[in-house]
């Protein structure tokens, strides 16, 4: 296995590390901390959602002596393959202890309900030692996840969250086993269950949503050709993968595929799929001597490429390594929790051996003093904080799926919430993406040049000729019989009516989307094409100015087709942008304190998706667009970006309620657990009444998107 590496500038080399026991954002402030500043390493940067971490180091430092490194911190590593490697899912490693810690609760609380109506003697004792044998296979493998990190933190002379936490169901265990042993009153195997039950559920809500928000850089994998054939010097053709392709190969890449390199065309022309990269709906052609990019598409005929860049080097996986830096910047949401992250395992453990120590000082023995100590370690659990903000995400993400937007990264609702700059893509965005021809330019056809044009754009399956035979048949036009009708790729139909020439072509120097319908011995039309705009396009960019945000356009389509979209919603607009101007733009936005909603399509856009505080595309956009979004809106109407607001906006006053709620539980609770008054069963019934309530006041943003 090799790690992926690369040379930077200034001598300095790249590697990225896949650490898969990473889940919370103190295990991301460690793995920082614990690498800046060692011998040769110069920077180390945390991908949460991704589970991996990219470092900048002194080319002398080899890929095993980062691991290493990782290692002495607490957490194993490996190089990760690739420079567009999938991710893993961080969902399911939790979905058995999670189902298994809650089935066992059910179980145990149904036996414990007969203790607590006063069974005695043999019957209490066989309901306790039924108990013991449901609850702590239950809690050894259901709390694995958090013994496994709390025993990695332990050996190696650090602590977690999970430390106090595997502590406190160990005791509580511990010493439900010794009452069940010594035929004692009390037993609290479903206070341990049922505690590891409501963090699993809590880490399954937060996981699921982390897993949404690394799909995006994914999805490019779909757009990267496995390989290509290529010309030996003989001649014969080789199929070759794309990890096996060297510059100065020639790939010959026939119409239909997409291209596995960036290149030069060594020989042939032919029009090109650029919109994922470009967003420029219309094909490109390209010649001898152009460049052309890994991931589009061959449209019209084989050529023959010279490879220019492979692998990472390519401006496919340069888009994947952008989306990725982007992913990273939104971590700073993530160190909010972490400062409560480092205090609370600290905290816990000093409240909890305090507790101990002033029982036993005061005359309690060792037996009180444990269950008192026991009883502050579970109802200190974080679990209605840890619920405060995923359950309160996963509500208002049903709530706006039901509306016809889907949430696909939880934490992008707080982002969403503070938006007050919009960035809004052309094509297939502001506008349907679906050009149709100039109404009037239509209605204005003779009838015999209306039924050829007819007959002509239904010979084609061109997204064009199929949107001008649409639109001629609404208005009742009838097609006529055509003799030697040719397809040609590139160029357009050609065929002969009455023994004239007719063609439906593609125009030479026409600014825009257009086409040129020819009959011999008439004059030539030339028929526009325009993209509408989105229903309620305007009413939604109203309703966004009053609740404070500024919109503007960015595109990367022609100066004349943005234009004219720009008239038309009184935006100002940037035309002709690359993906690096959108990521710019954003940045210098971001640097100026402005929040930014990105709202785009196209593979074009993903880095820009990825790089805004918080992101929206279409149903209709690409798959990377689709991906790299936080939010994915199905319906035409663009209502839909001031409805996700509005919902975000409150998703995010349920979330402070539910951290006051939280705080204000320990408040009332932990005193009380210090002073005697609460047994570790009703710790752990405390602790998840307040998890209760917590998400009973997230089930208020059910209706939110109404």
């Amino acid at each position: 296995m090799t790690a992926l590496a690369r040379q930077d500038e200034g001598d300095i080399a790249q590697t990225v590390l896949a650490v898969p026991g990473m889940h919370c954002a103190g295990c991301m402030s460690k793995i920082e901390r614990g690498l800046e500043g060692r011998p040769g390493i110069v920077s180390a940067r945390v991908n949460l959602s991704a589970r991996q971490v990219t470092i900048a180091h002194d080319p002398s430092v080899k890929p095993r002596d980062l691991v290493e490194e990782l290692d002495r911190i607490g957490f194993e590593a490996e190089p990760r393959k690739g420079a567009l490697a999938r991710s893993q899912s961080a969902v399911k490693p939790l979905l058995a202890p999670l189902a298994v810690s809650a089935f066992a609760c059910m179980n145990v609380m149904l036996l414990s309900v007969s203790v607590w109506s006063g069974a005695e003697g043999a019957t209490r004792t066989l309901f306790h030692w039924i108990s013991a044998g449901i609850g702590i296979p239950a809690i050894v493998y259901g709390g694995m996840p958090f013994f496994k990190s709390a025993w990695g933190a332990l050996r190696r002379g650090r602590t977690n969250m999970d430390v106090p936490i595997s502590i406190g169901v160990f005791l509580a265990t511990a010493l439900s086993s010794y009452e069940t042993i010594t035929g004692g009153h009390d037993a609290w195997f479903d206070g341990a269950l049922m505690l590891l039950a409501f963090l699993l559920a809590g880490r399954v809500l937060d996981a699921m949503m982390r897993d949404r928000a690394r799909t995006g850089v994914d999805a490019l994998l779909s757009h990267a050709a496995q390989g290509a054939m290529v010309v030996a010097a003989d001649g014969t053709l080789e199929w070759k993968k794309a990890d096996d392709l060297a510059p100065g190969m020639i790939m010959r890449v026939a119409a239909g595929e997409r291209l596995a390199a960036d290149g030069e065309i060594a020989l042939g022309s032919s029009r090109f799929d650029q919109s994922l990269l470009t967003g420029e709906s219309a094909p490109v052609p390209g010649a001898a001597g152009d460049r052309v990019l890994a991931g589009t598409l061959n449209l019209d005929a084989p050529v023959d490429v010279r490879v220019l860049a492979i692998g990472q080097d390519t401006t496919l996986a340069e888009i994947a390594r952008l989306m990725e830096a982007a992913a990273q910047d939104r971590s700073k949401y993530v160190r909010i929790a972490d400062r409560a992250a480092r205090l609370y395992a600290p905290a816990v453990h000093t409240l909890a051996a305090v507790t101990f120590i002033g029982w036993m000082l005061a005359g309690a023995g060792w037996y009180q003093s444990l269950v008192v100590a026991i009883s502050v370690l579970i109802i200190t659990c974080p679990c209605a904080l840890g619920l405060a903000v995923p359950v309160a995400q996963v509500v208002a993400s049903g709530a706006l799926m039901r509306a016809g937007i889907m949430v696909k990264d939880g934490s992008a609702l707080e982002r969403l919430s503070k938006a007050d700059r919009a960035l809004l893509d052309k094509t297939g965005t502001l506008t349907l993406g679906r050009p149709v021809p100039d109404p009037a330019v239509v209605a204005n056809l003779p009838p015999e040049a209306a039924a050829i044009t007819l007959s002509l754009a239904s010979h084609s399956r061109h997204p064009i000729s199929k949107a001008l035979a649409s639109a001629l048949a609404a208005r009742g036009i009838r097609a006529i019989e055509l003799d030697s009708v040719e397809e040609r790729p590139g160029e357009g139909v050609f065929a002969f009516h009455e023994g004239r020439k007719v063609a439906l072509r593609r125009p030479e120097g026409a600014s825009g989307i257009a086409v040129t319908l020819d009959i011999e011995g008439m004059p030539t039309w030339l028929i526009p094409f325009a993209d509408r705009l989105r229903p309620d396009a305007r009413e939604a960019l109203d309703r966004l100015a009053g609740m404070g945000v500024e919109t503007s356009i960015i595109s990367g389509d022609h100066t004349a087709s943005v234009a004219q979209v720009a008239r038309e919603t009184n935006l100002f607009a940037q035309a002709e942008a690359s993906p690096q101007d959108k990521q710019e733009l954003i940045g210098r936005l971001q640097a100026a304190g402005r929040n930014v909603l990105m709202v785009g399509d196209g593979l074009n856009d993903g880095p820009a998706l990825a790089k805004a505080n918080s992101s929206i595309a279409p149903g209709s956009a690409s798959d990377v667009g689709l991906q790299a979004s936080d939010l994915v809106f199905v319906q035409d109407s663009l209502l839909a970006l001031p409805r996700a607001i509005k919902v975000a906006r409150a998703t995010m006053r349920v979330v402070k309620q539910n951290f006051a709620l939280a705080i204000g539980y320990n408040a009332f609770a932990v005193p009380l657990a210090i002073a005697g008054y609460v047994t570790p069963m009703i710790a752990a019934l405390a602790m998840s009444t307040s998890s209760l309530i917590v998400v009973a006041n997230s089930l208020r943003l059910a209706r939110a998107a109404r």
